[in-house]
């Protein structure tokens, strides 16, 4: 792992201040008292008290969705181990590293070089080239989380307990920050028992986590969003760009670990029986019947993570199958409707654009790569009325469209290029599709990571999105061979896989079923990739 200097100190800076400041209060005038309010008893006590049912119940489902959602978004994010303030991703840019390997300079490295092999033990499922499958869980997880956390909150709210973790009063900094002087300077404060109070620091904390933590996990999500920022060009600039909206959501994901390694640890030390009876049993009692439901009941989290990963190897088809029924029409609701046009400046254009896939290595491409492409023909067929086929000539003769956008790649690298080309709208205009056509077919001369021809797939719908570009310049030049000669496809609200390199040929279908294995595209028929790329 490597960390820019100046990152980690603008990260670890915040802390050390204020560990110092603990330390020189203590050393000049001692540390701060810190009293227990004498109402804080089962006697006397006049707050909401106690732990419900419904609260431990979220509390362990809270747990369960967590794990899985840093599991699989670990995952995710080694398949472009590198995070970055900036959105064009050039390599030695990135102000955390995740990989021993600095991009080489004398050979194309591909994004798909780039990606590490991570432990099943850690993340999920684990492995190399698993993300597919990695959002799937990270897309169903979340939407549990979530479900489970508007839960949490609306009883919260509902039945007094939000009392016990909203401060009401500016007493509760000076109270938080003496029992924080305490513990950084190792002396352990005295603790009210949590069943009828929360000290300070732990309700800022708990507070922290419920009101602010949740929810800026939930909105730079979405930053990261092809369909979504398409729709909405001013979201990502709320935390700058995409990839500091990618870094942001790292960052929480260290603090969610964080709190849980805390949280964990002070339950443990500061009475573990008590403390579990607490939230497992919702008693206040030494009894040690709450201690060992409630190691049960982590037993059965990583019982159920074990499952998660033993579905995703031996049941792939079956995840992914179930993403697409529940995950699937949330997404289409949320983000297929017509987006506007999300463009950029010429000034905005990336130093440096990632480049993926593998070059076509068929004596037809290279015959026609060594003619400059003039003989190449652009067979458009299927059901349609009128079928063609088209020279680069011919394709540069009909209505030409320019545009600056952003590539999102699955991987979660991203850059902005200028493109010129064919509208596909325009194609399908020339072409005429029969009644009936729901999908256009895009196959490559090159191959997929697995052998065979690779291809994937638009709804018709899709393909006639204003921004939705047959391409064949790049940068105001013709198409390069890394990036797709001669003939590429730009789709601005889908991830980067949707867009075939290297065109072959066009084919208009009712459905996809029928074609390959029948999920729609190469890496969703042998990767598990999602049918949707929105998001």
């Amino acid at each position: 792992m490597h960390v820019r200097r100046k990152a980690l100190l603008l990260l670890v800076a915040p802390l050390l201040v204020l560990v110092a400041a603990a330390y020189i209060q203590w050393g000049t005038v001692g540390l701060p008292p810190v009293s227990l309010d004498p109402t804080w008893s089962p006697v006397t006590t006049t707050e909401p008290h106690g732990f419900p049912a419904w609260l431990r119940i979220t509390h362990y489902v809270n747990l369960l969705f967590l794990v899985l959602l840093i599991r699989s978004g670990v995952q995710i994010l080694m398949d472009h181990p590198r995070l970055y303030w900036n959105v064009h991703c050039t390599p030695g840019t990135e102000w955390l590293r995740l990989t021993p390997v600095e991009v080489p300079k004398d050979r194309v490295w591909t994004a798909k070089d780039d990606a590490r092999h991570l432990s099943p033990w850690i993340g999920l499922p684990g492995y190399r080239h698993t993300v597919g499958m990695a959002r799937h869980w990270h897309f169903l997880s979340v939407l549990f989380w979530v479900g489970n956390g508007l839960v949490f909150v609306a009883l919260l709210f509902g039945t007094g307990q939000w009392k016990r973790l909203v401060p009401t009063s500016w007493r509760i900094l000076p109270d938080a920050w003496a029992i924080f002087a305490h513990y950084a300077t190792f002396h352990l404060p005295p603790e009210p028992n949590g069943f009828y109070h929360y000290n300070a620091l732990q309700q800022l904390a708990y507070f922290g986590v419920v009101f602010l933590l949740a929810p800026l996990a939930m909105l730079t999500g979405p930053s990261m969003s092809p369909a979504f920022t398409a729709r909405f060009a001013w979201y990502p600039k709320l935390p700058g760009n995409r990839q500091i909206g990618r870094s942001l959501h790292f960052l929480i994901m260290c603090a969610f670990l964080a709190f849980v390694v805390l949280h964990v640890s002070m339950v443990v030390f500061t009475g573990f029986a008590r403390n579990m009876n607490h939230i497992v049993m919702g008693t206040d009692s030494p009894n040690p019947i709450g201690l060992y439901l409630g190691l049960a009941g982590i037993g059965a989290v990583i019982l159920l993570n074990v499952f998660a990963n033993w579905m995703a190897w031996r049941h792939p088809r079956a995840v992914q199958h179930a993403a697409k029924a529940i995950v699937a029409p949330i997404m289409r609701l949320l983000l297929d409707r017509p987006a506007p046009r999300a463009e950029f400046g010429r000034g905005d254009i990336s130093p440096f654009l990632w480049a993926n896939g593998k070059v076509p290595t068929c004596d037809e491409w290279k015959t026609l790569a060594g003619g400059d492409f003039r003989d190449y023909r652009l067979k458009v067929y299927g059901s349609v009325e009128h079928p063609v086929e088209l020279s680069l000539s011919e394709l540069r003769a009909l209505t030409k469209e320019t545009q600056i956008t952003l590539h999102h790649c699955i991987q979660g690298w991203s850059g902005i290029a200028a493109w010129g080309g064919l509208p596909m709208a325009e194609l399908v205009k020339l072409v005429r599709p029969r009644p009936g056509v729901k999908a256009v077919v895009f196959y490559s001369f090159g191959e997929g990571a697995e052998g065979g021809q690779f291809y994937d797939s638009l709804a018709i719908g899709n393909a006639l999105h204003p921004q939705t570009l047959l391409a064949y310049e790049m940068n105001d030049r013709p198409l390069n061979h890394l990036h797709g000669a001669p003939l590429r496809l730009r789709v601005e609200n889908q991830l980067g896989f949707k867009m075939v390199k290297w065109i072959q040929g066009i084919e208009f279908v009712e459905e996809t079923k029928s074609i390959n294995q029948g999920e729609g595209g190469y890496n969703e028929d042998h990767e598990y990739f999602g049918e949707l790329a929105n998001i």
